[in-house]
């Protein structure tokens, strides 16, 4: 019983939105259009990387990817699953 538990919170993906401030993530998957995924991808987000909130401000999320402090609105970071 324990070990499916264990299993279910492994697999679970989550959008970046909701995580929490301070928690090293990988990133699983980038949605939206290809022009949104290749934004996402030049400012850093690519699937496989990590990345961590650093605070939320409002609507604005500032993350942590490849030691660099990005802010992104809160729609961005939904499309961002981890």
């Amino acid at each position: 019983m324990k070990l499916t538990g264990f299993l279910r919170k492994e697999f679970t993906v989550l959008p970046l939105s909701v995580a929490d401030t301070g928690v090293e993530l990988i990133i699983r998957k980038i949605g939206g259009s290809p022009e949104i995924k290749k934004h996402l991808e030049d400012l850093g987000f690519t699937v496989g990387g990590s990345v961590s909130v650093v605070s939320k401000l409002g609507e604005n999320v500032i993350v942590r990817v490849k030691e660099s402090r990005i802010a992104i609105n809160d729609e961005m970071a939904r499309r961002i699953m981890v």
